[in-house]
């Protein structure tokens, strides 16, 4: 199989990813997995917590956009960040402690909300 090449934004993207993964685990997170993809969604980044398993959605924004990026993210994408995580968990032999968080970039500012999607149930 041919190695796919990423597009200008998919590569963007990834380089985001990566400043947000370096970001958490500058503030203790340990990296599990990055872009785990599933027929029900897309994860960024799984991490760890301490014992806690953190499923982080990275989103980015230049400066003075019109919607933040933490506001960008919609109930459509909630339901597939949530769909996505159910995915992820039922591969686990045991449920750790979970949540999801979001790492939003706006322009140079980096913001870090966690447990930002609190239903995981």
């Amino acid at each position: 199989m041919w190695p796919t090449r990423l597009s200008h934004k998919q590569e963007q993207g990834r380089q985001w990813e990566n400043m947000a993964q370096a970001y958490l685990e500058r503030h203790g997170l340990v990296i599990i997995e990055a872009n785990f993809r599933c027929k029900l969604g897309e994860i960024d980044l799984i991490m760890r917590d301490g014992a806690t398993l953190v499923f982080v959605e990275v989103r980015q924004r230049a400066a003075g956009a019109q919607v933040s990026a933490a506001a960008s993210i919609g109930p459509a994408k909630i339901r597939r960040i949530l769909r996505a995580s159910q995915f992820y968990l039922q591969g686990l032999h045991r449920t750790p402690p979970c949540r999801i968080d979001v790492v939003a970039i706006d322009g140079e500012h980096v913001e870090w909300i966690r447990n930002a999607i609190e239903d995981m149930a």
